[in-house]
């Protein structure tokens, strides 16, 4: 019954996500089921749960929606409704995706549940390292931003409304995010497995001021 209920998800995300950007496809949507599975097998939360948020978490990402951060919990929710599933899980699943994001913690937190630290630890996971500094690269092209501009300094603490609408070059998202997520994972597995990933982007960005002062 369960994997039933994950393929027809797996089908329904496959297809809403057709011709979506490269960063927020289904390819991301596989890596952090597959992680958050892998961690999930360690960390022990509902199965169930953990599947559909990790499947259904980017369904409708705000930043593709007009900045609309309630549809993508909708959007799941009438999918799940159709699948005739406890009003539970599909609340439980609905409350993952509204709180997932890194933005979403930039505001008044007022959900938490293991099922949550696990599939948010996965995207973020998906965020840093080798993949995670392809997909920050992919997203600022999409956006039209330029690569590094060293006359634009990162601002850190940025309010849930400033980190929205920033406009700021890739690299910066690097100093904004992506080397604070190390230590905003919520599991043990999802720390462990954030170390390397992040150690990666530190080294890439060695490299990176190097190759733009033509010293290497």
């Amino acid at each position: 019954m369960e994997q039933a209920i994950i393929s027809k998800t797996i089908a329904f995300v496959k297809e809403t996500l057709e011709g979506a950007e490269a960063g927020h496809d289904w390819f991301h949507i596989e890596r952090v089921y597959k992680t958050a599975k892998h961690i999930n097998s360690i960390e022990h939360g509902d199965s169930l749960v953990v599947a559909l948020a990790a499947l259904l978490h980017d369904i409708a990402d705000s930043k593709f929606n007009g900045g609309d951060e309630e549809i993508g919990p909708r959007i799941a929710g009438e999918f799940l409704q159709r699948l005739d599933l406890d009003a539970a899980v599909i609340n439980h699943v609905q409350e993952i995706i509204k709180n997932l994001s890194f933005k979403a913690s930039l505001g008044e937190i007022t959900f938490a549940s293991k099922e949550l630290d696990i599939v948010q630890d996965a995207d973020r996971l998906d965020a840093i390292g080798a993949i995670g500094i392809a997909r920050a690269f992919t997203y600022g092209g999409f956006k039209n931003r330029v690569l590094y501009d060293p006359e634009i300094k990162p601002v850190v603490n940025q309010s849930k409304e400033a980190y929205k609408n920033t406009v700021a070059p890739t690299i910066n998202h690097f100093y904004e995010k992506l080397l604070l997520l190390k230590d905003l994972m919520k599991t043990s597995t999802g720390q462990q497995m954030a170390v390397e990933r992040h150690q990666f982007m530190e080294t890439y960005l060695s490299q990176f001021y190097a190759e733009w002062e033509g010293i290497k």
